[in-house]
C-alpha cells in the first residue's frame, strides 16, 4: 500500500494550537501515516503532500494571520488535495458540549480551497500568555485549559481512515 504523506500545519500565538497539531500528528502516525507537524510561518510548499491538516487559533473570531496566509498562498495546490481544517480557541466547554461552527472567515476560506470538513476544539489560555487581550481574560479569571485531547486524537483517527479508504485517489 502507498505511504500517505500529511502535512499537519499550524497558526499559534501561544503554543495550544500547536500541541494540538502534534497530538493530531501522533494519532495519524499511530496509523501507519507519515505526518510532518510544522508552523505555518514556515511552510513554503504544500506540493509533497498527499492530503493536509491546517488549524489555528481563533482570536477575537479571527484565525491566527499564519495559517490564513498559508491558505491563501497554497490555495491552488489545496483545491487538489484532500484537507480538514481544525480550529482551537473557545476558553469553556462548549466545544466539548456541541459542534460548533467555523467563523465566516474560515467557512469562506474552506469554500475556497474545498475543505473536506472543518472542526472546533476548545482552547487553553494559562499564564505568561502573550498579548493585551489575552492577559485582561486572565485577570478576570476566565483562563484555563479546555481542550480535550482524547477527542482531538479521535477526530485525527477518523481523518486517518478517510484517507487509508480513498489511498487509491490520485492526487494531483
Amino acid at each position: 500500500m502507498k505511504t500517505i504523506r500529511v502535512l499537519v500545519a499550524y497558526g499559534t500565538r501561544n503554543g495550544s494550537t500547536a500541541e494540538i497539531a502534534e497530538w493530531i500528528g501522533e494519532a495519524l502516525r499511530e496509523r501507519d501515516i507519515t505526518a510532518d507537524v510544522r508552523a505555518a510561518a514556515g511552510v513554503r510548499d504544500v506540493g509533497a503532500y498527499d492530503a493536509v491538516i491546517l488549524g489555528a487559533g481563533v482570536y477575537a473570531g479571527r484565525w491566527q494571520r499564519d495559517a490564513v496566509r498559508l491558505a491563501r498562498r497554497q490555495r491552488a495546490r489545496l483545491a487538489h488535495r484532500p484537507v480538514w481544517l481544525f480550529s482551537s480557541g473557545p476558553l469553556d466547554s462548549s466545544a466539548a458540549a456541541r459542534d460548533l461552527p467555523a467563523t465566516p472567515a474560515v467557512t469562506r476560506l474552506a469554500d475556497r480551497i474545498d475543505a473536506r470538513a472543518h472542526v472546533t476544539f476548545g482552547g487553553r489560555l494559562t499564564e505568561g500568555a502573550r498579548g493585551f487581550v489575552a492577559r485582561q481574560i486572565l485577570q478576570q479569571g476566565r483562563g484555563g485549559d479546555f481542550r480535550d485531547p482524547e477527542r482531538i486524537r479521535a477526530w485525527a483517527r477518523s481523518v486517518a481512515e478517510e484517507l487509508r479508504e480513498g489511498a487509491g485517489t490520485v492526487v494531483i
